[in-house]
Parts: structure tokens; C-alpha cells; sequence
């Protein structure tokens, strides 16, 4: 029996609500943002450090991190970076890395289906893991503020731009990013971020289905296949959940 009362709207009715798209909704993502903005900037450190070792001025890191915005990703780019640059690898590893924001973005459609293209493909752009987390909470809590991910995706921009400059110019000074612990600085993150997206004992089986196929596709599987595999395989339990 459902325990959600009459007067608490399910998720398709608040996705029916119209969205507001304003300056107000950016700057409000981006304030809430900056705690989050913050624990980024800690492995931003680390990147720009291993990109200034790699070999990478700083003008180069800076502008991957501002184009390509996706930390774990560019922190692959780095560790297989060498000379000659092995470009398929790097292109063929980060691809499948990043395959994930398409499990992302199809979890986005019911409420930027709402906004117009430039508002939604505008704030895709700046899609992290950690501010898309924040968006699901946001739009699942029924708020109709649809330009909180493009502000919570600019104070990520900003603070992971920014470090990356830092490191990339003090890389010589900091040295082993890992003495300062800037190397579980992404793994404490992406815990924050599960944290944050638990909903209770009901939704344990996808949780148990990816981290189940995760880990076995990483023992036997090169590259970052197990990233990708993980996610297919909890969309698939939830839909199990839910059909049955």
C-alpha cells in the first residue's frame, strides 16, 4: 500500500509543473553550490599538479578544465598522458568514462523537457557529478527552479577552473599530491554524492546490482569499463523495482 498522502505530489506531477528559468534560480544554485565547489577544488589541486608533471603548461590545463569539465576523466587523461600523446587511448578511455552523463541526462528529461533548448543544452554543459546530485534533490523535492543546474554547474566551473591554475603554477612546491590526501579528495566526494542521493531501504536493490556489477566487471575488465557497467546495471534493477 502507498504511504504518500493525498496532498504529496508524485514525481510525474511535480515534472508537470512549469519551471522557472531565472537569474534568481543561477545565483541561488550557485550560492548553494559552493560548499560542494569547495571539496572540487580539492582534486582541481591534484589535476593541475600531475597535469604540470605530465608536462601541460598551465594555459593547457586551464583551458582542458574549462572545456571539458569533467574531473575524473581528465585525471585519466593525465595519468596515460606521454610523448607521443597515445590520443586513441586517451579518447577511446575518457569516452567510456564519460558515457555515464548520458544515464545523467536521461534522469534530467522529465523537468528540462520543461525549458527551452538553449536553457536545458546551456546548462547541460556545465553538468558534474556533484551538482547534478544536487539537481535531482532539487527537482525531486518539487522545486520548479530550472536554472539551478546552470548555477550550481558555473560555481563548480569557477572553483574547478581555479584550481587547477593553482596546482598547475605550484606543482613543483606541492609535490605528491597524495601527501596531502588531494588524492581522496574524488573519492570522498562521489560518497558525499551517494550519501546524498539514498532514499531508504526500498531502492537497495539498484544500489546492490551496481556495486556488485561494478566491482566484478573491475576485476576482470581493463580501462573504465566497470564505470559504465555499474550504472546499466542499477538503471536495470530499478526498473525491476519498480515493474514489480
Amino acid at each position: 500500500m502507498s504511504t504518500e498522502t493525498s496532498d504529496s505530489p508524485t514525481e510525474s506531477e511535480r515534472a508537470d509543473r512549469t519551471m522557472h528559468f531565472s537569474m534568481t534560480g543561477v545565483r541561488e544554485g550557485f550560492i548553494e553550490c559552493i560548499p560542494i565547489a569547495l571539496s572540487v577544488a580539492g582534486y582541481g589541486i591534484a589535476f593541475g599538479v600531475l597535469a604540470a608533471q605530465a608536462g601541460v603548461t598551465v594555459a593547457e590545463a586551464a583551458f582542458m578544465s574549462a572545456t571539458v569539465l569533467a574531473g575524473a576523466a581528465q585525471l585519466i587523461a593525465i595519468e596515460l598522458w606521454a610523448h607521443p600523446i597515445p590520443v586513441g587511448t586517451i579518447v577511446a578511455t575518457t569516452f567510456i568514462v564519460n558515457l555515464r552523463y548520458v544515464l545523467m541526462g536521461a534522469a534530467l528529461q522529465p523537468w528540462f523537457s520543461r525549458l527551452s533548448p538553449l536553457q536545458s543544452y546551456g546548462s547541460v554543459f556545465f553538468t558534474a557529478d556533484e551538482n547534478w546530485a544536487l539537481t535531482m534533490g532539487e527537482f525531486r523535492s518539487g522545486s520548479r527552479r530550472g536554472a539551478f543546474l546552470l548555477g550550481s554547474g558555473l560555481a563548480i566551473w569557477i572553483f574547478w577552473i581555479s584550481a587547477t591554475v593553482v596546482g598547475a603554477v605550484s606543482g613543483a612546491a606541492i609535490g605528491d599530491p597524495a601527501r596531502y590526501g588531494l588524492d581522496f579528495a574524488l573519492t570522498a566526494v562521489f560518497i558525499a554524492i551517494a550519501v546524498e542521493l539514498w532514499d531508504g531501504r526500498s531502492r537497495l536493490l539498484p544500489w546492490v546490482a551496481a556495486f556488485g556489477v561494478a566491482i566484478g566487471a573491475a576485476s576482470v575488465l581493463p580501462g573504465r569499463w566497470y564505470i559504465l557497467l555499474g550504472g546499466l546495471a542499477g538503471c536495470f534493477a530499478e526498473v525491476v523495482r519498480v515493474a514489480a
